[in-house]
């Protein structure tokens, strides 16, 4: 999945929920500036930041193996 994907993930589910930015920010314990660098897909958010997002918005974050040839 791509940077820009998994900030459309994000803000999709953000706003299926209702939630602003600084009210997710808050929640998630992450800058506001972070939020919407990650959701623009400027940003290559850690796993950590990732994992408080996920944690906020009900969403999983799972790692699909796929075969290198």
């Amino acid at each position: 999945m791509s940077v820009e994907q998994i900030g459309n993930t994000i803000k999709n589910r953000r706003k299926e929920l209702k939630i602003t930015q600084p009210y997710l920010a808050e929640l998630a314990e992450v800058s506001v500036n972070t939020l919407y660098k990650i959701e623009r897909g400027q940003s290559n958010p850690s796993l950590a930041v990732l994992e408080k997002l996920a944690d906020v918005l009900g969403l999983e974050i799972t790692l699909q193996v796929r075969k290198i040839e």
